[in-house]
């Protein structure tokens, strides 16, 4: 501090107080000049042995200096009529350099200066100083000696690069570094802090989230075995899971970047508007295979193009990056599997490793619709469980027909003790619709055929006396004998076996 302020003796006159003030602007004036900011590149020497020590610039600037000459590049002039240089006493020998040395092994350090007609080493110019100040002995050839030695330079240049923690070696390392700082282990320790502190800070909110939940309602937070392999681990855990699957930032840090799969299928609702729904299946840190439903997007129409705008709209404003994908999964609709202009070639082409794969499920059902096409019995079979649904489910008077039978069975049933009350029991059940595309379908309508044939059964006769339509009196007579017939109950029961059995496949896929 005394360098920079002169101190005032006591008693002396309070005129000399301004001393101090004018010392101190001089020395924020230096430090201002000799800021990164302000460091004047032109004035830099290329010559090796014409640059400045880094030593003597400040030493707030001396990664500054390093890095230009570093992006520079090593001083090598290739093109240069090197002199030659007399070598030996008795027997007289002219040697140059070679412009050779400056490819292989010796390209990123070697430097060659025309003023001095000698070698230079760039990593041990910009870092020796550092392993000088700790006191290491150290050669200064090739830094502040020059080295003219043609007649041995390959043995010297071998004899400088050394060991593998020599002096030239450590320096050349650390210029690597530096080249690549955003690689460095203090860039990566920095940011692996920030991402320990957000990651952090989400647990703490879900945490926070599900104990008011629990506190708001008076429930219990610990379970009887909150073990990992337990299947029920009590309401807090199990609520904090459920919280991190839909949490789109806890599935985002569960992702961390990493390469995921796309799974889309679209469809109409039941207001007619196309909606397109995204899943996203990747493996996480465990090493498991997740996938997460991300959410519900309208789409204006069901074309390739506009499919794909909407996707990687609804990716972009959640993180994921699209260079990032390396699997598509899809229906067999053509404008997902287009080899023209399908969802998949469009994807495709803004990233090739976004291999596409036909859902095994869906290939499953198409397959399953196949073959019973080709079997007279078991497509008129399902022709006739196709025409019972269109004649009850036509008429709104049949379908309360149908769920008033049901429940005075199911009445019925409760007093004579053959079924049990309790929560989630004795459902009432309706006549779900088959979809060739989707074949699980056909087994939930063939479950629910048995479950509720007494009431089917009861309808049709019903609509055969009351029904005034003469034609419609005769279907449903027709269908009434059809489905009371053995080969229908068999292949009925046949059938929904092996549905079960594909069913069973089908989820697993």
């Amino acid at each position: 501090m005394d360098k920079f302020v002169i101190r005032s003796k006591r008693g002396q006159p309070s005129s000399n107080a301004t001393i101090p003030l004018v010392a101190s602007s001089i020395l924020l004036e230096v430090q201002r000049d000799t800021t990164p900011s302000n460091i004047n590149f032109t004035y830099l020497k290329a010559d090796p042995a014409e640059r400045t020590p880094i030593v003597e610039y400040d030493a707030n600037i001396h990664d500054e200096v390093r890095r230009y000459y570093i992006q520079k590049g090593t001083c090598q002039p290739k093109d240069h009529n090197f002199s030659k240089t007399q070598f030996g006493k008795k027997k007289i020998t002219m040697r140059k350099f070679h412009p050779g040395w400056f490819k292989g092994p010796y390209s990123k350090w070697l430097e060659y200066s025309i003023s001095k007609n000698a070698a230079y080493c760039l990593c041990c110019y910009l870092f020796k100083n550092e392993h000088k100040v700790r006191g290491n002995m150290m050669d200064i050839a090739f830094t502040q000696n020059e080295f003219m030695g043609w007649n041995k330079a390959l043995e010297r240049f071998g004899t400088h690069i050394g060991e593998v923690n020599s002096i030239h070696n450590k320096c050349f390392n650390i210029m690597i570094d530096l080249m690549n700082q955003s690689q460095s282990i203090r860039t990566f320790f920095y940011k692996h802090s920030e991402k320990e502190k957000n990651e952090s800070r989400r647990r703490l909110s879900a945490s926070i989230d599900v104990a008011r939940f629990l506190l708001r309602l008076g429930l219990s937070f610990r379970g009887h075995d909150e073990s990992v392999s337990s299947t029920n681990r009590d309401i807090f855990l199990e609520l904090l899971r459920w919280y991190g699957n839909i949490n789109e930032d806890v599935i985002m840090e569960d992702l961390d970047g990493d390469y995921f799969e796309i799974l889309v299928d679209e469809s109409k609702d039941i207001s007619h508007k196309e909606q397109m729904t995204l899943v996203l299946r990747y493996v996480d840190k465990k090493g498991e295979v997740i996938e997460r439903f991300i959410g519900v997007v309208h789409v204006s129409d069901a074309s390739a193009r506009s499919l794909k705008k909407s996707i990687y709209s609804f990716l972009l404003d959640h993180s994921p990056s699209l260079s990032q994908i390396r699997g598509q999964g899809y229906d067999g609709a053509s404008n997902m599997q287009g080899e023209l202009n399908g969802l998949k070639n469009l994807i495709l082409r803004d990233t090739p490793s976004a291999y596409s794969t036909h859902c095994f499920a869906h290939q499953l059902q198409l397959t399953l619709v196949a073959l019973v096409k080709k079997n007279s019995d078991v497509d008129d079979f399902f022709c006739l469980i196709s025409n019972v649904l269109n004649i009850i489910g036509a008429s709104y008077k049949r379908i309360d027909f149908l769920r008033q039978h049901q429940a005075a069975k199911l009445e019925e049933l409760i007093i004579s003790g053959e079924v049990h009350t309790g929560r989630g029991l004795n459902q009432e059940r309706g006549l779900q619709r088959s979809c060739d595309t989707r074949w699980g379908s056909h087994c939930k309508t063939l479950e629910n055929f048995i479950d509720i044939f007494s009431s089917i059964f009861y309808v049709f006769g019903f609509a055969a006396r009351e029904c005034p339509n003469y034609l419609d009196r005769l279907t449903s007579e027709t269908l009434k004998n059809m489905i009371k017939e053995f080969d229908f109950a068999f292949m009925l029961h046949l059938m929904l076996k092996v549905l079960m059995i594909t069913n069973h496949l089908n989820s697993s896929l």
